[in-house]
C-alpha cells in the first residue's frame, strides 16, 4: 500500500490582508467608467430629459462612496472572511445585497444634496455591472483556489480524532473534496486496532494519550474532533491540548451519525423534529431521471460509439484468435450478479492464471491492479490504458444492470474480502466511471475507493454525474492512474 499523501505536501499561496477589497474597489470603478460610457455615449436608454455629455471627473466621489458602502456591507456580511464552508449561491446573494444597500445609500445622498451632475440612469447601470463583475470575480476566485488546493497550495494538515462512522464520514469528504483544502494526514483513537490501521494512505497515528506529541510530529494545522456528545468532558480536554498546541480545532457533532442530507427538519410550534430518511440511496423519481439521462446519452453518441465498436473488434479479432468480447461475474446493485460485457484484452486462458499473479504482485485481493500484467495482449494494453475496453459495459446499462456513472461492479470473490462497512458501494447501480476514476483510477487504493463510492451514494445530483462525465475524458486520454 502506498505511503504517499492524498494531495502533495503543504505549499502556501499568500493574499495581503486588503487585497480583496481593493480588488472590489478597483471593480467598482470599472463598472462606472462602462457605465458611464453606456449612459452618455451608447445612450442606450434616453431619459427625457437629456443634459449635454457631462465629464466623468465630477463622478469620482460618487465611484468612492460607492466602493466604501461596498466594503462595509460586505464586511459586514462576511465577504472577507473565510468563506470555505459558504456556497457560491449564499455569497451571490450578499454580493447583490451590498450592490443594492450601496446604490440607495447613493441615490439618497443625490437627493439629500441635489448635486448638478448626477445621473440616476448611470447609478443603476453601475450597480448592474458591479453585480455582474463582482460575481464573476468570486466564482474565478472559487476556482483558482480549488484547483490550487488539488495541487496542493494552501492546505491545512488535518488530524482526525476518533474513528467511528462520524470521523468516517469526514474522511471520505475530504477525500472527494480536494478543493475544499483539507488534507487528512491520519487519525487516533483509543481502540488499539483503529488506531494502528491505515485507511488507504490516511495513517492510523495511535492513542489519544499522545495527541501533543503526534500534533507536533505531524505538522497539523487543523484538528477535528468526532467523539461521541456522551465524552463531552473529554472532548473540553482534547480541545484544551489543541489549543496548547496552537492549532485550529473543531467539533462534529455525532447526530444520528448521519449525513444531513439524511435528516429533515421540522418545526412543531417552535421545537424541532428531526426526520431519518433512512439509507443513503436513489429515490424513485431519481433513479428515474438517472435512467433517463444514460439512455438518452448512449443514444446520442451512438453513431461515434458503433464506429468505435467495429475498430476496436477489428483490431482484436486481427491480433488473436479467440471472442472478441469477454463476460465476468461481477456484483451490482444490493449484491446482485450479472455479467459485465468487455472486450478482451487478455490471452485466452487469464481467468486461470489470475489468482496466482495477485498473489505474486502482493496487491490488495480486494482491489488487485497489477503493473505490467503479462496476460495482457499488445491491442489490450491500448484500450486498458484509453478504457476502450470497457465500451460494451454499455450493453449492461441498456439492460439496466449498469449505469454511465457509479462506483465500478466488484468480482464476487472481492466482496468476500469486504468489511461490513464496505458493503455501503453496493447500495446503487455500478458505473462505467465514478469519482474514484477521475480521482486517480488505479493509484486510489482499495479503502479510499469505498470512501469515495460511499461520498458519491450519499450526495448524488445530475450536476456531479455531469461533472464526473466532464473529468473522465481528460484523465482517459492523459493515462492517468491507467494500466
Amino acid at each position: 500500500m502506498s505511503s504517499t499523501n492524498i494531495i502533495p505536501p503543504k505549499r502556501n499561496f499568500y493574499m495581503p490582508p486588503g487585497f480583496y477589497p481593493l480588488l472590489d474597489a478597483l471593480l467598482v470603478f470599472i463598472a462606472f467608467v462602462i457605465a458611464y460610457h453606456v449612459r452618455y455615449e451608447l445612450q442606450l436608454i434616453r431619459p427625457v430629459f437629456d443634459p449635454n455629455q457631462a465629464p466623468f471627473q465630477p463622478y469620482l466621489p460618487y465611484t468612492a462612496i460607492f466602493a466604501a458602502m461596498i466594503y462595509v456591507n460586505y464586511r459586514a456580511s462576511g465577504l472577507y472572511n473565510n468563506t470555505r464552508g459558504r456556497s457560491y449561491w449564499d455569497e451571490l446573494y450578499a454580493v447583490i445585497n451590498g450592490v443594492t444597500n450601496s446604490t440607495v445609500v447613493l441615490l439618497g445622498l443625490y437627493f439629500l444634496f441635489q448635486p448638478l451632475v448626477f445621473s440616476r440612469l448611470m447609478a443603476l447601470y453601475a450597480a448592474a455591472i458591479s453585480i455582474v463583475l463582482l460575481a464573476v470575480a468570486r466564482a474565478l476566485r472559487r476556482v483558482v483556489r480549488a484547483y490550487l488546493r488539488t495541487k496542493g497550495y494552501g492546505i491545512q494538515r488535518t488530524l482526525i480524532i476518533g474513528a467511528g462512522d462520524v470521523a468516517m464520514a469526514v474522511v471520505r469528504t475530504m477525500i472527494a473534496r480536494k478543493e475544499l483544502g483539507y488534507l487528512p494526514i491520519g487519525y487516533v483513537d483509543d481502540d488499539p486496532t483503529r488506531a494502528n490501521t491505515d485507511l488507504g494512505r490516511v495513517k492510523g497515528l495511535g492513542g489519544l494519550k499522545n495527541l501533543g506529541k503526534t500534533i507536533q510530529n505531524h505538522g497539523v494545522d487543523l484538528a477535528i474532533i468526532t467523539l461521541p456528545w456522551s465524552e463531552h468532558d473529554r472532548i473540553l480536554d482534547l480541545v484544551q491540548v489543541c489549543r496548547r498546541a496552537k492549532i485550529e480545532v473543531r467539533v462534529v457533532p455525532d447526530l444520528f451519525q448521519l449525513n444531513m442530507r439524511q435528516v429533515q427538519i421540522e418545526n412543531l410550534d417552535g421545537i424541532p423534529l428531526l426526520g431519518v430518511n433512512g439509507d443513503a440511496v436513489l429515490l424513485g423519481h431519481q433513479r428515474m431521471l438517472k435512467r433517463l439521462i444514460d439512455v438518452g446519452l448512449i443514444l446520442l453518441a451512438s453513431p461515434v460509439l458503433l464506429v468505435l465498436f467495429l475498430l476496436v473488434g477489428l483490431a482484436i479479432r486481427l491480433e488473436s484468435k479467440g471472442p472478441v468480447l469477454y463476460t465476468q461475474k461481477r456484483i451490482g446493485l444490493n449484491g446482485k450478479a450479472f455479467d459485465l460485457i468487455k472486450f478482451r484484452s487478455m490471452i485466452l486462458n487469464a481467468d486461470d492464471l489470475r489468482a496466482q499473479l495477485v498473489k505474486e504482485s502482493g496487491e490488495d485481493p480486494r482491489h488487485p491492479k497489477i503493473k505490467n500484467d503479462p496476460r495482457i495482449t499488445f491491442v489490450g494494453r491500448f484500450i486498458r490504458a484509453t478504457s476502450l475496453d470497457e465500451l460494451p459495459n454499455l450493453i449492461n446499462v441498456l439492460r439496466g444492470q449498469m449505469s454511465l456513472v457509479g462506483p465500478r461492479p466488484p468480482t464476487p470473490d472481492e466482496v468476500q474480502l469486504y468489511e461490513p462497512w464496505h458493503m455501503q458501494r453496493l447500495q446503487t447501480l455500478p458505473g462505467l466511471t465514478g469519482l474514484w476514476q477521475v480521482n486517480g483510477r488505479s493509484d486510489v487504493p482499495f479503502d479510499e475507493m469505498c470512501l469515495l463510492d460511499i461520498y458519491y451514494i450519499e450526495n448524488w445530483s445530475v450536476g456531479m454525474d455531469a461533472q464526473i462525465l466532464m473529468m473522465t475524458l481528460p484523465r482517459v486520454l492523459l493515462r492517468h492512474g491507467a494500466y
